[in-house]
């Protein structure tokens, strides 16, 4: 018996239009991002050849929507077929999903080239004398099923490694209903289950596993996208997995801890990376207690600092004033100005005040600080 060796991926999301960055300054990051995903295949297809492996696994989700430009189609297509001494293998997922997508895979079954395989049916597929394929395409985007059901009684080659490809939570992810049992490799006699829908990488036994995306698009995991080598040395052998980073971009959150008469633009440098910061979406959450004056530092240093990112993000719910004297005295000493400040402070500080009023009085007197300074230069 020889081993089989595979790549294992998952919800690449070609043509994700990151809408949700649509506010950035920076014109060309949604472009960048939406480039990264196509360029995994690159790079998928580089750590198949360094892992000596032939097919690669895509566990669903390939395409972001149902209806994919004709462009991402094409796209993607040609890549995989500029990749020929590969084979990929296209699994349906909840965004690329049989009915919704019909017209899409009609096309892909109709124009991809011959080491693009889509697998729209529940039906075994050999992948030589080493391992049969078992695929559980989706066919509903919000389906509550467990579509990995029919790998229980979906037959295989004799002596051959089963090798599962699915998509659909261990949990819930998207609340359908339906969650796909963790220990389905021993009801179904898999010696590997590929799943995709998780964006992050996640092991839930040694014979289930995700991949995540190669390309991240969240901040959630906090680490670059990879894929899974994977090698099944035969029926009942423990599979070996090994991580390949594929991504380009880091999507990462940091806390930010201030402690009044602290300098807080000088924390805020300490916090920051060094180096990559050209592909390092950051998100700084600020919190504990700063003084107008500090926080007004702080959102200067974050200006400054943010085109160096691809992507800078500074949140200050969780920061709360420190209200002093010279805070207020920096607004007016007198006038109505000051008696605004007064008041905004006497909010802030009113035990009979709920937190959201605390909250709103603490953002309107920053705010008032921030524009009176703007004012004066």
């Amino acid at each position: 018996m020889t081993a089989f060796r595979f790549i294992h991926s998952s919800d690449l999301h070609l043509g994700r239009r990151f809408l949700s960055l649509a506010d950035t300054p920076d014109a060309n990051l949604r472009g960048r991002l939406t480039e990264a995903r196509h360029a995994a295949l690159g790079r998928l297809a580089e750590a198949a050849r360094a892992h000596g492996a032939r097919d690669v696994l895509l566990a669903g989700d390939t395409f972001d929507s149902a209806t994919p430009s004709d462009a991402v189609l094409r796209q993607a297509l040609a890549a995989m077929r500029d990749h020929d001494d590969l084979v990929w293998w296209l699994l349906p997922g909840n965004h690329d999903n049989l009915r919704e997508a019909e017209p899409l895979w009609d096309a892909i079954l109709r124009d991809a080239p011959e080491n693009v395989r889509p697998l729209t049916h529940a039906a075994p597929v050999s992948l030589g004398a080493s391992a049969t394929l078992l695929p559980c395409p989706v066919a509903y985007r919000s389906a509550a099923q467990d579509a990995t059901e029919a790998l229980v009684t979906m037959p295989s080659d004799e002596g051959t490694a089963r090798i599962g490809l699915a998509h659909g939570g261990v949990t819930d992810f998207e609340d359908t209903g339906a969650a796909i049992p963790p220990d389905r490799d021993r009801s179904a006699r898999l010696d590997y289950l590929a799943l995709g829908d998780w964006h992050g990488r996640l092991e839930v036994g040694a014979r289930v596993q995700y991949s995540g995306s190669p390309e991240q698009d969240r901040f959630r995991h906090d680490r670059r996208g990879v894929c899974l080598a994977v090698t099944v040395p035969g029926p009942g052998a423990a599979p070996e997995v090994r991580e390949i980073e594929t991504g380009t971009f880091l999507w990462t959150q940091s806390q930010l801890r201030l402690t009044p008469g602290q300098d807080a633009a000088a924390a805020l440098a300490a916090l920051l990376p060094e180096a990559g910061r050209r592909d390092l979406l950051l998100s700084v959450a600020a919190s504990g207690r700063a003084s107008l004056a500090e926080q007004a530092a702080l959102q200067d240093a974050a200006a400054r600092v943010a085109p160096e990112f691809a992507y800078f993000r500074l949140t200050v719910e969780a920061l709360a004033t420190q209200h002093a004297e010279a805070d207020l005295d920096a607004i007016d000493r007198a006038g109505a100005l000051r008696l605004a400040a007064d008041r905004l402070r006497a909010e802030a500080t009113d035990e009979g005040l709920s937190p959201e009023q605390h909250e709103i009085a603490d953002a309107a007197l920053a705010r008032l600080y921030a524009i009176v300074r703007e004012v004066r230069g």
